[in-house]
């Protein structure tokens, strides 16, 4: 089997994997996962069995990366520590408008297909594929959980 030159792949699907990201983890988190997720990709890229679909590969490893950071940032604790300065000044917060905060706290499989969906603008049978899902199964996810947003933002 062939499998195209690790460049190419990352020049293919970088920009989008980046959106992607930032839908699901917000984008201070985005950067991070992007490279934890093309440095996993390359190790494992020499041993890969078959070429197939490279991109969902690419998107299953993104999720799983974007579901790592949103438990690290869940684990980080909330308060300052006493008696102890900062190792840097706290940067400004990126702009976010509330609903993405919304989307990110939603379950993983709901979650990464919403941004699929409106972030990315797919088509159902492009997130089932990417998601490694049924069309169907994607359309699910999306409709529960624009339900639950619905939920949570309407008063």
């Amino acid at each position: 089997m062939h499998l195209p030159p690790f460049e190419t792949l990352i020049d293919a699907h970088a920009k989008e994997l980046h959106r992607f990201l930032v839908g699901c983890v917000g984008p201070t988190e985005a950067e991070d996962c992007l490279q934890e997720t093309f440095m996993s990709a390359l190790r494992a890229y020499p041993r890969l069995q078959h070429g197939d679909n490279l991109r969902a590969w690419l998107y299953t490893i993104a999720r799983r990366k974007a579901t790592d950071a949103i438990r690290r940032v869940a684990r980080r604790p909330t308060r300052d520590l006493d008696g102890l300065d900062a190792a840097a000044p706290p940067g400004p917060e990126p702009v976010d408008d509330g609903i993405w905060h919304s989307v990110r706290s939603l379950p993983a499989k709901q979650r990464d297909a919403v941004v699929h969906r409106f972030v990315l603008d797919l088509a159902y049978a492009e997130i089932g594929v990417r998601m490694g899902i049924s069309e169907e199964a994607a359309r699910q996810n999306v409709s529960a959980g624009l339900r639950r947003l619905r939920r949570e933002v309407t008063p």
